[in-house]
């Protein structure tokens, strides 16, 4: 089983993730710009965050045989505080860049005025840099919200199949399914959707436009549930093609639109051991000699 999480958080992860992730099959990831869990107070610490996500971060997974990339985006909670606003001044500088494959996690939160110009607005970012878009879907009112979702995003213009429409569940899905846009699943221990709904929703509305991720951070997550997703469809009677096809050709399709995907050679995962970014490496201590 090979695997393409186009939703997980790495940067909150730890190393032993990182190898449990590889000898599970993950080979490519997305990681989404997201929120620390406490207010960023300048837009100088946006831009170390930025700077991490397309430099450490990718070094990191590559030292565990995993391609990294990220989205960029000024993330719908912090869209409230008017202490981080100008980021989006800075975000051309980081859509520019390799490895950068999508403007997300952009969206809704609370449903706020200030959410939807920051929406709006990186929609149109996401034209100008002819980059799809990963959108974000409320955890509170989340009908409505989706349904705003898209109607920004049929008013920005947007081809509906750029757009990877996130967190959805059992209510929401039909709101997207007819539209084009791509549907996004996250699979959680205890809350939003888990394995075996997910199954459900596949036999009841197909392969098509849908993504699987763990959306693992630093809070209560599993960064397994991808593969334990591939396990609860052979279970159910699927192939290991149809598997293929959820859990790698359909975000390869989507995320290829951005002609940036760094996918791997799948080989042995740790080919230098001691090898450095800016001078510093993931191992800790000296290392016997012999």
């Amino acid at each position: 089983m090979r695997i393409f999480d186009p939703h997980i958080h790495m940067t909150s992860r730890t190393t032993n993730d990182y190898e449990a992730m590889y000898a599970a099959g993950v080979r490519a990831l997305v990681e989404p710009a997201f929120w620390l869990g406490q207010p960023r107070t300048s837009v100088e610490s946006f831009c170390d965050y930025f700077d991490g996500l397309v430099g450490w971060e990718r070094f990191r997974a590559s030292q565990f045989g995993i391609a990294h990339h990220c989205t960029i985006a000024l993330n719908p909670k912090e869209a409230n505080d008017p202490r981080c606003l100008d980021v989006l001044d800075v975000l051309p500088r980081y859509l520019a860049k390799d490895g950068v494959v999508a403007v997300g996690e952009v969206g809704f939160d609370s449903m706020t005025t200030a959410e939807e110009k920051a929406f709006s607005r990186q929609l149109a970012l996401a034209a100008e840099f002819e980059l799809p878009v990963l959108v974000h879907t409320p955890h509170r009112d989340k009908e409505a919200g989706t349904q705003r979702t898209l109607d920004l995003v049929e008013e920005s213009g947007i081809p509906p199949g750029h757009v990877l429409v996130d967190h959805l569940n059992e209510v929401t899905v039909g709101l997207v399914a007819d539209t084009g846009c791509w549907m996004g699943f996250s699979i959680y221990p205890d809350t939003k959707m888990d394995e075996h709904r997910m199954v459900r929703i596949l036999q009841d509305r197909g392969l098509d436009r849908v993504l699987v991720n763990s959306a693992a951070d630093w809070g209560r997550s599993d960064p397994l549930k991808t593969a334990k997703t591939g396990a609860a469809m052979l279970d159910a009677g699927y192939t290991d093609a149809d598997v293929d096809r959820v859990l790698w050709q359909n975000p390869v399709e989507f995320f290829g639109q951005s002609g940036r995907l760094l996918l791997p050679d799948d080989g042995d995962a740790h080919t230098d051991a001691g090898a450095t970014y800016e001078g510093n490496s993931i191992l800790r201590g000296a290392r016997p000699e012999g």
